[in-house]
């Protein structure tokens, strides 16, 4: 009789001290996934301030009257398309990711292109608006990337977590899974062309 109680006991107490650690690792996870998530939200905040400025630029640009249109026309639905892909902050998957970060690049490409060809238009450069929303602009590029490289630290901490033993069973119990991180952009690993001309 004395055996059965203490076998009983131990159970109860293998079963208190495994549902602490479960509750205390679930929890542990669900904070960290937390983290991540508020933390795609700074990027996406990021993202649409650049789109605002973007949209001031190009209602900027615009006011001169001999500017190359297909060059305006090419921003306004790179930005349309930016702002248009989005992203389930509870489920980024890294093909959501991949389609984001295309959109994106996309758009960075047009504002380059854009930027180029104000070269071109001294009463532009002169523009005291423009040179503001450009160097805004400028800024909000940097702040960008300092929001994905936190996004990619907690989202990265957050997936190792979930690998790692023990964790890795209550992760698969309780469905966490694995977050799509920023990658570079195809072709980034090689260095770029340059070609100085002089004439």
């Amino acid at each position: 009789m004395k055996k059965g109680i203490l076998a009983l006991i131990a159970l109860v107490v293998l079963a208190v001290i495994l549902g602490s650690w479960y509750v205390r690792t679930n929890n542990t996870l669900v904070d960290m996934k937390g983290q991540a998530t508020k933390q795609w939200a700074n990027v996406e905040s990021s993202y649409q301030r650049r789109s605002d400025l973007i949209g001031n630029l190009v209602k900027t640009v615009q006011g001169a009257a001999d500017f190359e249109r297909n060059t305006l026309k090419e921003v306004i639905e790179a930005r349309a398309k930016a702002t248009s892909t989005t992203i389930d902050a509870n489920n980024i998957t890294p093909q959501q990711l991949a389609e984001f970060q295309q959109a994106q690049t996309g758009l960075s490409s047009a504002l380059s292109r854009l930027l180029v060809t104000v070269e071109r238009y001294p009463e532009l450069k002169a523009n005291q608006n423009f040179l503001e929303l450009q160097s805004q602009l400028e800024g909000t590029e940097n702040r960008i990337n300092v929001e994905r490289n936190r996004f990619n630290n907690l989202a990265g901490d957050y997936n190792i977590k979930i690998e790692k033993i023990p964790t890795n069973i209550i992760a698969g119990i309780a469905n966490f899974d694995p977050i799509a991180l920023f990658s570079s952009n195809p072709g980034a690993e090689n260095a770029p062309d340059v070609n100085f001309e002089f004439n």
